[in-house]
């Protein structure tokens, strides 16, 4: 069900992220121009064809998820919303953290729903904060 990633995945793994982003950032950042013009599936699949290496998907005959694990740090995690709750981004992250020794990751502090998902996993905050790039939201360090 988790397997690498390869090209012919890239639109789906963008339709995804894009999916998530404007559903859970966008009501945080409400920046039209850059959730409903800059951020497209062909750019999006076009910053990724260099980054296979570290994609995974969960595909079960449809990629439903994926991951992008760069090291030891979950870099992205996202699961298509309509089919949140049914343990596909668990499966994910318990991937990462047994095949790839995953024990850290960024959350943005506002995204209370994905912090208490990283929590039931065993991945704590440790009080350290960053400011999310060009913004004035602070991210949070989660570690296992």
């Amino acid at each position: 069900m988790i397997r690498k990633a390869n090209d012919k995945d890239l639109a789906r793994i963008a339709e995804i992220q894009i999916f998530n982003y404007r559903l859970y950032y966008y009501p945080i950042f409400q920046c039209d121009e850059y959730y409903f013009d800059e951020l497209q599936v062909p750019s999006l699949m076009k910053e990724y064809e260099s980054q296979l290496d570290s994609l995974y998907v969960y595909d079960d005959g449809v990629i439903k998820g994926f991951i992008k694990i760069e090291g030891t740090y979950i870099a992205r995690l996202f699961v298509e919303p309509v089919l949140q709750n049914a343990s596909i981004g668990s499966k994910l992250l318990e991937y990462a953290v047994k095949e790839h020794d995953a024990d850290h990751l960024w959350a943005l502090e506002k995204n209370v729903k994905a912090i208490r998902f990283y929590n039931r996993h065993g991945f704590v905050a440790t009080g350290e904060k960053k400011l999310e790039e060009d913004t004035t939201e602070y991210l949070i360090l989660l570690k296992k």
